[in-house]
């Protein structure tokens, strides 16, 4: 039985092929060239799923959860490609730059809006801060830049990165692109030398790898599953950026056939890199040999004698630091756009330069991360730990957006006032359900370990306070905008 009422415009051969329409218009959405190519999507969406998250943290969490790793990498791999499946759907149904925000405004109105994009701000603001902050760090490992300042370092990369976004989204795309390629050659490469190990019973370190380094060390959960549930927040926060290609169907030729591809590809990518390089990991050595502060693999590279592995992942790791910070001013230019033109947001983050640019949300961003330089040399290590919990606070409040959109999509669509695209997320609504009950309980384990997570979580209430009385401070602001584009969207249809 079909999972949606058919309507006579489904009865035509196209209808499950092309984007359904909708009478929904948005002002965010004009004014955009449409330069990103297929190749730049694709490579957004690979770069969405591959950062620091895997590169550096994956050490970490190693040495915390073992081997069961894998297990939370790919149950947050799961949901991270239901969240952007699910976006995909919409993007189909109506491209926008605004993307979830838009959606937002159709399904939930002018609040959903307001909430989805000062939520998506809160996680990139914060994000930007340790991306400008990692920048400057990763680059001191070179002795040729380790007398030049911290903060002159991390003003440069802002500064480059900033500069290339302003100019236009083709140049963005190329930056992403070849951000992606390097990336993407890292892990191959990794995989490729580790397979070789593996395969050849080349010995790593004074071990051999095998089933062994996993069974002679306490088995898939050394430490318990506790652990390995405890990782998943960190987890969740390294697939931060898969909903980017969402925001980049708005300023894309042809998203009805760029889009599926690039989102399909993401659940056999993250299979591959994470989960595949993870295993990898936990058989070329014990897990006890992993730890934070350094890549593992570098400590896999180190122990059979490559010489400079580590300045090579240093680079690696720069260049995911630089590809989310070039993601987060990209994307929340698009986002605060959108939400300027219905008076949410200031009203010069709506401005845009003669490369099509949203510039003013872009700067509003790039301020932010400026801030973040000073506050990293004036606030204790573990209230700098709380700002960058807030970024899991904001990403995990997007999806959960993004799912509540789908949502009522859905079931707008059964009571066939709108059309599902012929891209569908998959068992919906059990689905958007599900990942929204995973969303709740990843907020629980934050709650639940001591420290900086429980801190921020515990903020929670300031955060929604903040909502609120920002709402009540723009709503006359929403309504006057409304008006004023329900009479432009008039005088044009009249002329």
């Amino acid at each position: 039985m079909s999972d949606r009422t058919l309507t006579a415009a489904e009865t035509q051969p196209a209808a499950t092929a092309a984007p359904a329409a909708s009478t929904h218009v948005d002002a965010g959405d004009a004014g955009y060239s449409k330069d990103l190519k297929s190749r730049h999507v694709n490579m957004i969406a690979i770069g969405g799923a591959i950062g620091t998250g895997l590169f550096l943290g994956a050490g970490g969490r190693l040495a915390s959860a073992g081997p069961s790793l894998f297990i939370a990498y790919a149950v947050c791999g799961l949901f991270a490609f239901f969240v952007v499946r699910a976006l995909g759907e919409l993007v189909l149904y109506r491209p926008s730059s605004g993307a979830f925000v838009s959606y937002a405004r159709e399904f939930m109105g002018e609040k959903g809006a307001f909430t989805a994009g000062w939520l998506y701000f809160l996680n990139w603001a914060t994000t930007g801060i340790a991306d400008i902050t990692a920048v400057a760090t990763y680059t001191h490992y070179w002795s040729m830049f380790s007398d030049i300042p911290q903060w002159v370092l991390a003003l440069i990369a802002l500064a480059v990165v900033l500069t290339v976004n302003l100019i236009s989204v083709k140049y963005f795309g190329e930056m992403e692109f070849w951000f992606a390629i390097i990336k993407v050659a890292a892990i191959s490469v990794f995989m490729v030398v580790g397979i070789f190990l593996l395969a050849s019973q080349h010995k790593v370190g004074d071990g051999t790898p095998g089933l062994s380094n996993i069974l002679d060390h306490g088995g898939i959960f050394p430490t318990g599953v506790m652990p390995m549930l405890m990782v998943i927040q960190g987890v969740v926060f390294a697939y931060a950026s898969v909903e980017l290609c969402g925001v980049a169907a708005g300023e894309t030729k042809n998203p009805e056939k760029i889009m599926p591809k690039a989102i399909n590809s993401i659940m056999w990518r993250v299979g591959l890199f994470y989960v595949g390089s993870v295993i990898l990991l936990a058989v070329l050595l014990p897990y006890t040999a992993y730890h934070g502060g350094e890549s593992p693999f570098v400590t896999v590279l180190s122990k059979i004698g490559i010489p400079y592995a580590a300045g090579v992942m240093n680079l690696v790791v720069l260049t995911a630091a630089l590809s989310s910070l070039n993601s987060g001013l990209y994307s929340t230019g698009r986002i605060l756009r959108s939400m300027a033109m219905s008076g949410s947001a200031p009203k010069f983050t709506g401005l845009m330069n003669k490369g099509q640019v949203p510039y003013g949300g872009i700067l509003l961003t790039a301020f932010f991360c400026v801030l973040g330089v000073g506050l990293n040399f004036v606030v204790p290590a573990d209230a700098f730990e709380i700002v960058l919990n807030f970024a899991a606070i904001g990403i995990i409040g997007t999806w959960g957006m993004i799912m509540v959109c789908s949502l009522l999509f859905y079931r707008r669509s059964k009571d066939g006032r709108v059309t599902r695209p012929g891209y569908k997320l998959p068992w919906a609504p059990y689905t958007q359900i599900v990942t929204l009950v995973f969303l709740a309980g990843v907020l629980g384990l934050m709650a639940s370990e001591p420290g900086a997570s429980r801190t921020t979580v515990l903020c929670l209430p300031i955060i929604v306070a903040a909502l609120v009385g920002g709402w009540y401070l723009v709503r006359g602001k929403v309504a006057k905008a409304q008006r004023e584009n329900e009479l432009a969207r008039a005088e044009a249809g009249q002329s």
